[in-house]
């Protein structure tokens, strides 16, 4: 350590040494130190994507307005979309630095702070530092809800409190073969709508589900298959097999139905074992063409029925986009989306811009006051690439 500055490897164990509550002041007090920063905080992208809360660092300056910030058209929204650090006069002779906190394609948030002097190399630390925070914030959020509360822009029933704890902790997630991102609307009420994935050695496991009903009953069905669908497939089941166990815990508890699409995604091959439970088709975009993908649909879970349910098979491309959707994205006033069209549109976009494109134009069609969980999970299929392509700027 030079100067008394911190390399990252200390200020990863000051962090670890700090409350898990304090974690943004860790890294203040590291800019303070080595930089002079002041008015550092750190700033929540909340549950939907729409807003941003500022959390200032500990003995610093309290915000002039404590307010959400409105993310669309705000210079935030600027750093989060190009996942690039803004510098720009702060009007006091110093510079406003805001950096993008993002951990595996998740947008956490950003990083400000005002610098009296930003060269390349101080800016590229100040990069150093929000990308540590990132990993310290995932690590920490696991002891504290601090980081929970920040996301919170409005009051959340007891339905969408239960439903938010049965999402994956990040809503994207980027790796070498893929990219993915998922958004549900609306954040603060209702119940019944899941999406979940996860990656192991050689597989891709989405789910994208629909309880019946709604409130407390539809998020506790929720509960339900989503547990029985984790247990199955952390015990190494196949679509088939986690799709039966599903049906079996909702049969054995009389809980109710609930739609289903579950897909595991060959990392070799881009090969997809999909079974669909009465869900809504998939959306694809291939070579400019968006398209409904034919499937063959079984019965919801829960429905008491001799027909077993199936497995198919689809195969993914380089450059694929797919699509995965609740009904609430095609029901009643979203019914006047076209989703196909928005899907084209945002062709270009990293797949959590266009999640928040087309839930923006769903809850726009619906004039904000949804009758129905709507969700969406978009998954770019990349293939395999040669390992320079790898990492977060391979996108472009």
């Amino acid at each position: 350590m030079k100067g008394g500055d911190l390399e990252l490897g200390e200020l990863l164990t000051a962090a670890e040494a700090a409350p898990p509550g304090e974690s943004v002041d860790v890294v203040a007090h590291d800019l303070q130190k080595r930089f002079g920063a002041e008015r550092v905080s750190f700033l929540f992208v909340d549950l939907i994507g729409q807003r941003l809360v500022r959390l200032a660092a500990f003995g610093g300056e309290a915000p002039d307005d404590d307010e959400p910030i409105d993310l669309h058209g705000s210079v935030y929204d600027d750093v989060l979309r190009s996942q690039r650090q803004l510098v720009e006069p702060d009007g006091q002779g110093g510079r406003r630095v805001i950096t993008p906190v993002t951990n595996r394609g998740d947008c956490i948030g950003v990083l400000e702070a005002t610098l009296q002097s930003a060269d390349d190399t101080v800016l590229q630390q100040v990069r150093d530092a929000a990308h540590a925070l990132a990993y310290i914030i995932v690590t920490d959020r696991r002891f504290t809800d601090l980081y929970h509360l920040g996301r919170r822009t409005t009051e959340t029933s007891l339905a969408a409190e239960i439903q938010h704890q049965l999402l994956p902790s990040a809503p994207c997630c980027e790796a070498a073969q893929f990219t993915l991102a998922a958004g549900l609307v609306p954040a603060d009420d209702i119940g019944g709508d899941t999406y979940d994935y996860t990656l192991d050695r050689d597989t891709l496991h989405l789910s994208i589900t629909d309880a019946m009903g709604h409130d407390t009953n539809s998020a506790l069905l929720a509960t339900l298959l989503v547990g029985a669908l984790r247990r199955a497939r952390r015990s190494g089941c196949d679509a088939l097999k986690q799709a039966h166990h599903a049906h079996e815990a909702m049969l054995s508890h009389n809980r109710g139905l609930a739609t289903g699409q579950l897909i595991c995604v060959k990392l070799e091959t881009g090969l997809c074992e999909l079974v669909n439970a009465g869900h809504p088709r998939p959306l694809r975009l291939r070579d400019g063409t968006v398209e409904e993908v034919r499937l063959s649909a079984n019965l919801p879970f829960g429905v008491a029925a001799p027909t077993a349910y199936r497995v198919q098979e689809l195969q993914l491309l380089p450059g694929d986009r797919l699509v995965l959707l609740t009904d609430g994205m095609q029901d009643r006033g979203a019914a006047a989306v076209d989703l196909a069209s928005v899907i084209y549109d945002t062709r270009a976009l990293h797949p959590r811009e266009a999640v928040r494109s087309l839930t923006a134009a769903v809850l726009d069609a619906c004039h904000d006051n949804l009758k129905d969980d709507a969700t969406v999970l978009i998954l770019d299929w990349h293939g395999k690439r040669r390992p320079e392509q790898t990492g977060p700027d391979a996108r472009g």
